[in-house]
């Protein structure tokens, strides 16, 4: 695969689509990109989705670079235009997890790291190959002072979480932005890959990852069983999630069916602690945002209906990790999420 792409009107393109997800709900709060709006009594959407997000893939997909490995300087296309890089970067700051993820799974060391509010703490699963990045605030309150004490030789991150701080960030180092974080993760790592010259690594560890999602795909057979995302959020917000979403590209990667109200071409699905029963599957995994005392879980899974679930009867309700399962955003995390789902489902 290829990701030589041409032509700056994809890139005006990609950004129009990037200020219609914005306007149509998605937030830069840490929770997969999307609407923080209340939940009914009814399960609703928390965006749009859509045309838009299919946009926001073909768009992404056509940003990148026509260097040759190994040219330098080269000149990536990208959410925000087009940044010249001049040499191989050394000093990298990431300005979200997706990005750590990427880039730690290209072999790079970032300097600088703006972790989630609901993970403030570099994730467990890449602290082995992260080394030490310093905190350069959060996503959501960039420590600009911070970052460019570092010297960075190239910014990582994403229009949704930081367009208004581009401008202050490419005068620091050649910023490189993707549309939106979430469910276009494999062509945001693409894009990450091309500012670092290592396409060639990571088409490689997304040919693994498609291979593996194959095989638990084959080995759970024709008749697989239904699966149903709850993610508890602070101020009551329970989210089942969707086709558009980092978690549903996953799932759809391994032919795992979802309940109607997921099979949807959106991030997620909203309901109240009330209405839990509309998670019912096969099975149930549950992530949590933060603290959990801060959200409905117990309330809801105190709730008759909760108990009388299907899955739940059945022993296939289980917790998962919220950093990899929700807040991975990347091939890692993917490659993780797999090993999850094959212990559970196959077990």
């Amino acid at each position: 695969m290829s990701h030589r792409r041409r032509g700056t009107a994809a890139v005006a393109l990609a950004v129009a689509a990037a200020l219609s997800l914005a306007a149509c709900g998605a937030d830069s709060s840490g929770k997969d990109g999307g609407s923080s709006s209340q939940g009914s009594k009814d399960s609703k959407s928390v965006a749009k989705g859509g045309k838009d997000f299919g946009d926001a893939a073909a768009k992404t997909a056509a940003l990148g670079t026509d260097a040759k490995p190994g040219q330098w300087p080269r000149t990536v296309k990208h959410a925000m235009g087009s940044t010249e890089i001049k040499e191989q970067p050394k000093r990298v700051v990431v300005l979200d997890v997706g990005e750590l993820d990427n880039v730690v799974s290209l072999g790079v060391k970032p300097v600088g790291l703006a972790p989630t509010e609901g993970s403030p703490e570099l994730p467990s699963y890449l602290k082995k190959d992260a080394g030490t990045p310093k905190n350069i605030g959060t996503i959501n309150s960039l420590n600009l002072e911070a970052i460019a004490a570092l010297k960075p030789d190239l910014i990582l991150g994403s229009q949704l979480r930081a367009a208004n701080s581009y401008d202050e960030l490419s005068k620091i180092a050649p910023t490189v932005f993707s549309i939106r974080p979430g469910f276009t993760w494999k062509e945001n790592y693409l894009l990450n890959a091309a500012a670092l010259d290592r396409t060639a690594q990571a088409e490689a560890n997304l040919t693994a990852y498609k291979k593996k999602a194959k095989a638990l795909g084959d080995k759970l057979g024709a008749d697989k069983p239904t699966v149903s995302m709850v993610r508890y959020l602070p101020d009551g917000l329970i989210r089942l999630y969707a086709n558009d979403s980092f978690i549903g590209t996953i799932l759809k990667d391994v032919g795992i069916p979802r309940p109607k109200n997921q099979d949807i071409a959106d991030l997620a699905a909203e309901v109240s602690a009330e209405n839990i029963d509309q998670a019912d599957a096969d099975y149930i995994f549950t992530g949590v945002y933060g603290d959990v005392r801060a959200t409905d879980k117990s309330k809801a899974q105190a709730n008759p209906l909760w108990k009388n679930l299907k899955a739940v009867k059945d022993g296939h309700a289980y917790d998962v990790p919220d950093e990899t399962w929700y807040l991975g955003l990347g091939v890692t995390a993917a490659d993780v999420v797999l090993d999850d789902l094959e212990k559970h489902l196959t077990a």
